[in-house]
């Protein structure tokens, strides 16, 4: 089959309309760097569009009806927006699933240390990253210290140009011929990736009064002073930190054309965010529409806010108890009667490493929204493999509404492989097909999307909520 560059079609409006979500979604992408920055903003967003919290409706003893609108947060690491439809719940709902975890640095619970003149944070990487990508550049600290007594203090420290920025030292190439014999594996190693904070020892003016043994640790004495005076934190409250380490800076245009996106973390928020964009368009539907928005996928989907947890289905069953159609037996029928979208990314084609690739089974870069039938390893191991008679139905309403959309596989076979959330909810029994946008340099610090791809990924899923499922 032929394969489209989807730019070669859109009109003028059509390109106004492209660059205006796409500036909205660096805007995202700059701002939202973890979970809980990405439910911030995503809730804000509901809120704005009319969506009321589902445990407040609750708690108010309330009520839904058809029309209505609600979001529920899980730990403020995953939400589920929910926009009740004409049918009963029990039809099943169109689904909409994406996660927004990215690969990262974790700050350890015990990380700060001195060694040489400077003071160190300890880290333990998250998710599937090539370590040596994550040496030399800036980096920032998000996240949050919750104190004994309960606060919460929020860090968000190296993305604004008055703040200091962080970095991971390498060996300079004079003395490298050893560590260039390594494998890239090996180059750098996962106890390696300790950020360097501070190289300026805490010192006292002469009239004030020395503490017996102030010389010892003086960088990391003066980095705990910074710390306390500036943010009110203790190191002991490192044990009841979630801090995360990301690449420093806003996502930008790229290229001479300004027709690609680079930024940290569009694995997976590009999908995530054309799927929330998706869910707020939607003035009303016939079944009930459903964005699930979730974390730890990047580690296996595990933990109490990943997909393999139970919240998703206790958010359901609340919302159909809220309609006045709650039992087992109803949400166990509109489970299996749904059909979802994984809004997931896919591998883009890199001629620079063409080898790796099916030319005629990849992503390309400008292609349109992108559908990965199955994905796991080798013989699809842990795949969800989409059935013939569901992507049949996902190209009518496609064709219906002219989405520009292309096949894929993540590579080669037997190269390698990787997996979604798509199977987890294929458990309960319902259609599912990973779909989403083609990334370059996935699970790098910085990816490049297509921002046509982008636009036709949105146009994709609100065709999807559309539909009255199969």
């Amino acid at each position: 089959m032929e394969q489209k560059n989807v730019w070669e079609t859109y009109s003028e409006k059509q390109l106004k309309e492209l660059e205006k979500l796409n500036k909205e979604y660096r805007e995202f992408l700059s701002d939202c760097k973890t979970e809980r920055e990405c439910v911030d903003y995503i809730v804000n967003a509901a809120e704005a569009a009319g969506y009321k919290e589902l445990q407040e409706i609750i708690k108010e003893g309330g009520s839904l009806k058809k029309g209505d609108k609600v979001y529920s947060v899980w730990m403020n690491k995953s939400v589920a927006l929910f926009h009740i439809g004409e049918e009963k719940m029990e039809k099943g709902m169109n689904i909409l699933g994406a996660h927004i975890d990215s690969p990262r640095l974790d700050i350890k619970q015990n990380p700060l240390y001195e060694d040489g003149g400077f003071a160190y944070l300890d880290t333990h990487y998250y998710g599937g990253v090539k370590k040596y990508q994550w040496v030399t550049i800036p980096l920032a600290i998000h996240g949050v210290v919750v104190k004994k007594d309960g606060t919460t203090i929020e860090l968000n420290i190296g993305e604004n140009e008055d703040d200091p920025v962080f970095f991971i030292s390498d060996l300079l190439i004079h003395l490298a011929q050893e560590q260039l014999e390594k494998k890239a594996a090996k180059v750098i190693e996962g106890e390696a990736l300790d950020i360097i904070i501070g190289n300026r020892p805490l010192t006292f003016k002469k009239d004030e009064k020395k503490e017996e043994g102030v010389g010892k640790d003086a960088v990391k004495k003066g980095i705990l002073s910074i710390l306390k005076d500036t943010y009110d934190m203790d190191e002991e409250d490192f044990i009841s930190a979630e801090l995360e380490v990301v690449p420093a800076g806003k996502a930008r245009e790229a290229g001479f054309d300004r027709s690609m996106i680079l930024s940290y973390g569009q694995d997976d928020r590009v999908c995530a965010f054309t799927s929330l964009k998706a869910m707020l368009e939607m003035k009303s539907v016939k079944r009930t529409s459903c964005c699930l928005l979730v974390d730890k996928e990047e580690i296996g989907s595990v933990g109490a806010t990943g997909m393999q947890s139970h919240f998703f289905e206790n958010m359901v069953a609340e919302v159909m108890n809220l309609l006045g159609e709650y039992s087992e037996l109803n949400v166990r029928r509109c489970l299996s009667s749904s059909c979802m979208l994984s809004s997931d990314v896919s591998s883009a084609y890199d001629p620079s490493y063409a080898s790796s690739f099916d030319k005629k089974n990849v992503a390309y870069l400008g292609g349109g929204m992108v559908f990965n039938k199955f994905t796991g390893s080798r013989g699809k191991s842990g795949s969800n493999d989409a059935n013939a008679e569901y992507l049949a139905y996902l190209r009518s309403i496609f064709a219906e509404e002219k989405v520009h959309f292309q096949t894929a596989e993540l590579g080669r076979v037997d190269l390698g492989g990787g997996g979604t959330i798509a199977y987890i909810l294929a458990l309960y029994g319902m259609n599912v097909i990973d779909s989403g946008v083609a990334v370059l340099n996935m699970h790098a610090p910085y990816e490049a999307t297509s921002k046509a791809d982008v636009y036709e990924t949105r146009r994709g899923y609100e065709a999807f909520l559309k539909g009255a499922g199969i």
